[in-house]
């Protein structure tokens, strides 16, 4: 959303175009931008990564500004390449800048057991393949019986050592069809050369992130290492991220140490707000959740962690996500999911917003935990788009918005605001209640009735908080498409 005559826009979730779907994105900063990599789903796609990676980047000082950088590396650039796309995507990369000043992509692509590299001059520019990361023999790692390496996560240290983090522990995971063993124990970690950027020096080498296995009894219980590595250094600790067993949420360890001592740290963010208080499973998550990835970051001193959410109700429409997080004493505690994560505060109380900036979103039954396979479309409302994905749209927009509902909106600065109105379109009869708590006092009372085109209905708004969630929901017969809402 942006102001007008002003060239700085409102930062919302998810701050891509609602019809980019860029997961597992890893953010770095480059000459006063932020850029991410992540892997790259299609709208409705059959699996996860199907699409070539792309870019985007943003200002440090204007993170609601984003730009598209384009394609940087096609799938077929690599000549391992499998044949069959559907099966063998490309997951999610990180980047590295090499002392030579090139910048570096590591990647893993279904199907080649391998980690791959592309290099490029310039951080969004045009990726060619570089290599795979070897041993000193040239035999490139995942070609000697270890376990499945995946979802690099690259690092290098202020003494000018590189380090490269991999690991996958589900078993019995389609991922292992070709004769790939997952991890027991946690995390790997290369000591590559920086000469090259390839060679191996030293590993493969378990950092202490326990496996599923190993975490009953340590301070890895409940939260064991699964997969989507990635190694941050904020005040001389490093901070190991990774994706644990739970699927839905990213976690943190710490050491003094980048390739041993690890210990628990504890939960950065879940896709369904489980962890925060009053939600302690995927029975009362407040969306409906599935794998996460992503990282943490320092932009002008305040801290970040980036992830993805779900969307079409299955796993493979993932899209990019970001959350301003506490960092106190060395310690992160868990940030809430927000429609506002990059903004540096609560949006304006005035202006029209789409639905799609939804942070929490489920039916009168709860939410589910999604598959590859869509789940019905009964009794549950979900965020989808008419049409494929393209640069110039169409958006996302809640879908089935039925009786018992909910979608909500956090945060906004309301001070001002008199109006609220909503544009909505299909055969509803009865009252979208809004409220500033999930079962707090309604603050207004919206009468929709049936509607084949988009229809706009309002009421006055009587809240004036500086900093207020918005709750909508809908009591009443059939359901409705929820374009988007607007404050006056």
């Amino acid at each position: 959303m942006e102001d007008e005559g002003m060239k700085t826009k409102q930062a919302v979730n998810p701050y891509l175009p609602s019809w980019e779907y860029v997961p597992d994105a890893e953010p770095h900063i480059v000459d006063g931008r932020v850029y991410i990599y992540g892997s790259h789903d299609l709208f409705n796609g059959l699996n996860f990564c199907l699409g070539d990676y792309v870019c985007w980047s943003a200002p440090v000082d204007d993170l609601g500004n984003w730009r598209y950088e384009g394609v940087i590396f096609k799938r077929e650039q690599d000549p391992a390449a499998p044949k069959i796309r559907l099966t063998n995507g490309l997951a999610a990369p990180d980047m590295i800048q090499g002392p030579d000043g090139r910048v570096y992509l590591y990647y893993f692509m279904g199907g080649t057991k391998m980690i791959s590299v592309a290099v490029c001059d310039k951080p969004a520019g045009k990726y060619e393949f570089y290599g795979y990361v070897k041993y000193a023999d040239g035999t490139p790692i995942g070609k000697k019986e270890e376990p499945l390496q995946f979802d690099p996560g690259v690092f290098m240290d202020d003494d000018g050592k590189l380090y490269l983090y991999t690991g996958f522990a589900l078993q019995g995971n389609p991922l292992l069809l070709d004769g790939s063993k997952p991890t027991e124990h946690g995390a790997m970690c290369f000591e590559l050369d920086p000469a090259d950027m390839l060679t191996v020096k030293m590993g493969p080498k378990y950092i202490g992130i326990a496996s599923e296995k190993e975490a009953p009894g340590s301070s890895y219980e409940g939260h064991p290492f699964l997969e989507a590595s990635s190694m941050r250094k904020f005040n001389g600790t490093y901070y190991f991220i990774y994706s644990s067993l739970n699927s839905h949420e990213l976690c943190y360890a710490t050491s003094d140490n980048p390739t041993e001592g690890f210990e628990f740290g504890g939960v950065l963010v879940s896709n369904g707000d489980i962890g925060l208080p009053g939600i302690t499973d995927v029975k009362n998550a407040r969306n409906c959740t599935g794998n996460t990835h992503g990282s943490l970051i320092e932009i002008n001193g305040s801290y970040y962690v980036f992830y993805h959410r779900h969307s079409n109700r299955k796993q493979s429409s993932r899209q990019a996500m970001a959350e301003e997080i506490c960092f106190e004493d060395g310690k992160f505690y868990q940030a809430e999911m927000t429609s506002c994560g990059l903004n540096g505060g609560p949006l304006e109380g005035k202006g029209t917003y789409p639905s799609y900036i939804v942070c929490n979103l489920y039916g009168k039954k709860g939410t589910r935990f999604l598959s590859m396979i869509k789940h019905p479309k009964k009794d549950c409302p979900y965020l989808t788009q008419d049409g494929k994905d393209r640069e110039s749209g169409p958006d996302q927009y809640i879908a089935n918005m039925c009786d018992g509902a909910l979608a909500g909106f956090k945060y906004f600065d309301l001070r001002a605001t008199k109006e609220i109105s909503v544009a909505v379109k299909g055969r509803a009869e009865g009252t979208l209640y809004v409220r500033t708590s999930e079962n707090g006092k309604a603050v207004a009372s919206i009468s929709v009735s049936p509607c084949r085109e988009v229809k706009e209905f309002k009421a006055p708004l009587k809240v004036s908080g500086s900093r207020e969630a918005l709750f909508f929901t809908f009591e009443g017969k059939g359901s409705f498409d929820f374009i988007s809402f607007t404050l006056k």
